[in-house]
């Protein structure tokens, strides 16, 4: 028996017996309370006049009247960019030791979201409790003995004055505690290297030198490591080189789109746990098995706010309108979805991190990530989330037993003057893409009565074009870079999709 995966066990146990599960809307009124006691004296908390609104008898009715919504474009052109100028005690104490790169789902150009010590912190208190949730799993003791691989972004950081940049995965691993170095892989020197193929085939290289229990990353790239890690040994599926493989962290997207492809590469099953860490912080996690929902994490430096998701309340890029209401915690209802803001201990304030999430559980504070507010597709009234999308598209894998791990889909008008949804595919099995197309259109008019009445008037119709999936990883690779928390686009707008069109002919001309 593995007798020091067994104290490990133990000990985590013991962990997650003693803590005591806080109030959720308790905890956020204090950590409301403290992130505006700390950030009272810098140039934002004296503008909207921190002391006033911690002097009102209600802080967060005070907090969310005084304080307007920001999106990474208004605060940085409004005030992060002063930290740049070598101004300090802008939205938070002091200046940050780091700036998290986020090209996020479009464009080329990298958002620098500012990283404080208390939001490294913060991480590290959250991981803490990823682990000691594992005690809710049903997981062997040898298993707390074996590796990990968290395959994020270079933990190379490049030096920018008198701070470090990279993206939030590589400063997350440069900063691991020193107990932990020897579990995690690929270890410090692959982990370094910046260019993502290079990275990769370091990793297949030394794969059989480990034994790795549990992965950690994105779904898509982590997919494309372990073909790389397949290909190279010869293998049939990846429990023959990691015969130990229990568990996978997914985390930056929802999982379901690549479940089937995912587990197609896997020997035996796996137990999936989502987590929920963006550049901006480590909002939620999953710590009870038999759901992909994740208990947001209420009392560790962020403060949560909820827009409901409704067309008035969306800009056509993808921000908020300032007259949108906010919900608080307490206040939410279940299978709605909102928009999340977010307050951090990084001096985000009431921020449009640019997800949409729903509560499948308002009692465990559970939620899953729905989509972007970017990938809202209403050009003719269609009112498309990207979570319908999701649905529709496994629909189609299922129908068809197929696997389609990526898509893209845009609305523009067709040669006849009529507007279609025009949708590529990435899926490596033969399919007949006008059937596709019409059990596409299908799936949606059922799962989404808006689409419906748009189908019956402006929306003419639905055209499918399947392509390789590693187009959508090269498109990537042009666009922006390969791995780390890249994600895909879901939704482009025209003109975007021009260029997204050139782009597939012409490297199918290549091929």
């Amino acid at each position: 028996m593995a007798i020091f995966g067994s104290i490990i066990k133990s000990v985590i146990d013991l962990k997650e017996t003693l803590t005591p599960e806080g109030e959720a809307v308790k905890d956020q009124e204090e950590v409301l309370t403290r992130l505006l006691k700390k950030a009272r004296n810098t140039a934002f908390g004296k503008h909207y006049k921190f002391d006033e609104i911690l002097e009102a008898e209600d802080v967060r009715k005070a907090f969310a009247e005084r304080v307007p919504y920001f999106d990474y474009n208004k605060i940085d052109k409004q005030w992060w960019h002063k930290y740049h100028d070598g101004e300090e005690d802008v939205t938070w104490p002091g200046k940050p030791p780091y700036f998290a790169l986020s090209s996020g789902t479009t464009g080329k150009s990298s958002k620098r979201i500012p990283v404080t010590d208390e939001m490294v912190e913060a991480i590290r208190k959250a991981g803490i409790k990823q682990v000691s949730a594992l005690s809710n799993f049903d997981l062997p003791s040898d298993f707390f003995e074996k590796e990990i691989m968290m395959l994020g972004s270079s933990t190379d950081l490049h030096k920018e004055g008198d701070h470090k940049e990279g993206e939030i995965s590589g400063i997350s691993a440069s900063n691991i505690p020193f107990w932990f170095r020897s579990y995690y892989k690929p270890g410090e020197e692959i982990a370094k290297i910046d260019e993502w193929d290079d990275r990769v085939q370091m990793i297949a290289e030394n794969a059989k030198n480990w034994d790795i229990g549990a992965l950690s990353g994105i779904p898509s790239w982590m997919e494309l490591m372990l073909k790389k890690v397949i290909e190279y040994h010869n293998l049939k599926n990846i429990h023959e080189i990691w015969p130990n493989l229990q568990v996978y962290a997914s985390g930056g997207v929802a999982f379901e789109p690549y479940e089937k492809s995912f587990n197609a590469l896997l020997g035996k099953p796996i137990q999936v746990i989502d987590t929920y860490l963006a550049s901006e912080g480590f909002l939620a996690l999953q710590d009870r098995p038999d759901t992909h929902a994740m208990r947001l994490i209420t009392d560790n430096g962020i403060y949560f706010e909820f827009v409901p998701f409704k067309p008035e309340y969306i800009n056509q890029d993808g921000s908020i309108t300032e007259d949108a209401p906010v919900v608080p915690l307490e206040e939410v209802v279940e299978e709605k979805d909102y928009v999340l803001l977010i307050s951090t201990v990084s001096g985000a304030w009431r921020y449009l991190i640019g997800d949409t999430i729903k509560f499948t559980d308002i009692e465990r504070k559970e939620i899953r990530i729905t989509g972007r507010t970017k990938f809202f597709l209403n050009v003719v009234g269609s009112q498309l989330s990207v979570n319908k999308m999701n649905d529709a598209v496994q629909e189609l894998e299922d129908k068809f037993d197929i696997r389609i791990p990526e898509f893209v889909v845009a609305a523009k008008r067709g040669e006849d003057g009529e507007y279609y949804h025009y949708w590529y595919l990435g899926s490596e099995d033969k399919t007949n893409d006008d059937e596709l197309a019409e059990a596409l259109d299908e799936a949606l008019k059922s799962a989404n009565k808006n689409y419906k009445v748009a189908r019956s008037k402006a929306l003419k119709g639905v055209k499918v074009t399947s392509i390789d999936p590693n187009l959508f990883h090269e498109w990537n690779a042009v666009n922006k870079k390969k791995g780390g928390q890249v994600k895909m686009e879901k939704v482009m707008n025209e003109e975007k999709f021009t260029e997204w069109e050139k782009f597939v002919k012409e490297q199918k001309a290549v091929n």
